[in-house]
């Protein structure tokens, strides 16, 4: 597979940004750290975490063009069992650099951690800006098959014509699941977008790694052919796969090299077609009651 151009570089992600023309970058899509002490991360205070990346964030709204986006996916940082929603604490900081705030998005998941003092966590947001008015939206390029494709309008001018897109539906702001198109079984055909867990095609060293399907949808959506995608906190590079997948032109930065190392070695196999990615369509596997993991442990039966 042949790669338009790409950047990706060990380098603080202020310092790569400086290093950037302004009005330059179409989409930056990103999941900053979350302050929860992971080994990338040195855990603070949620005020010092914040005025740390401020920085970052003015250089990030520099750099993108007037038509661009920025997605901001985030989860929570937790500090003593209580918890602070990361996506609320940066909105306020998007909002005074005069970013516009297109959706708020949630992503569902099915696995995470298992909390024993609340409710396990089972979703993050991507906070979805624009620089203007004038932004790019392909919206033919992410729709999903219609439930009811066959719904008309009951009143109005329009009374009897089909009231859907012949082309799929809206995905909407909850990005539970992606649907395959061109399918007559419409129900059957709902799939989730998974996180990247132990027994993902794409799971390698990196505990909090993004899936590439789930970039896809904004590269897709947000961005043309030959627009440029940057990721300043880019990990083992699935931003940049999922850029350079969909032919457009990528950039990262990093500060730990072996994760730079680890996303090279991953472009270098996009580009030989050997890269294992989950497709963005594929069903997630679901067991059936007769599969062992379905069935309640004899253990639990002898529990009264």
């Amino acid at each position: 597979m042949e790669l338009l151009e790409y950047k990706y570089e060990c380098k603080n992600a202020l310092e790569f940004c400086k290093s950037l023309p302004s009005n330059s970058v179409k989409l930056i899509i990103t999941s900053p750290p979350y302050n929860i002490g992971k080994e990338y991360e040195t855990k603070s205070s949620i005020d010092k975490y914040i005025e740390n990346l401020l920085p970052v964030l003015t250089e990030l709204e520099r750099v993108l063009t007037n038509d661009g986006s920025l997605c901001w996916q985030t989860g929570n940082f937790v500090d003593d069992s209580e918890v602070y929603p990361l996506d609320i604490y940066f909105y306020p900081y998007f909002k005074k650099l005069g970013l516009l705030l297109r959706n708020r998005i949630i992503w569902h998941f099915g696995h995470g951690l298992h909390c024993s003092k609340r409710f396990s966590g089972r979703y993050e947001t991507i906070l979805w800006f624009t620089k203007s008015d004038e932004y790019t939206f392909n919206l033919d390029d992410v729709r999903v098959p219609s439930k009811y494709p066959g719904k008309r309008y009951f009143k109005g001018e329009k009374r009897g014509q089909v009231s859907g897109n012949p082309k799929g539906k809206n995905p909407e702001d909850v990005w539970e699941m992606t649907l395959e198109r061109l399918v007559d079984d419409w129900d059957a055909q709902i799939w989730e977008i998974p996180n990247v867990k132990n027994n993902h095609p794409e799971k390698v060293a990196h505990p909090c790694q993004f899936p590439v399907e789930l970039v896809e949808r904004c590269v897709l959506a947000l961005t043309n052919e030959g627009d440029i995608v940057y990721d300043p906190f880019a990990g083992v590079g699935s931003s940049l796969i999922a850029a350079l997948k969909n032919n457009r032109e990528a950039y990262g930065s990093e500060l730990e090299q072996s994760y730079v190392d680890i996303g090279l070695e991953r472009i270098q196999k996009l580009s030989e077609g050997v890269l294992k990615t989950r497709p963005i369509y594929q069903k997630i596997w679901v067991p059936s009651p007769n599969d062992k993991v379905a069935q309640i442990p004899e253990e639990w039966r002898k529990i009264t």
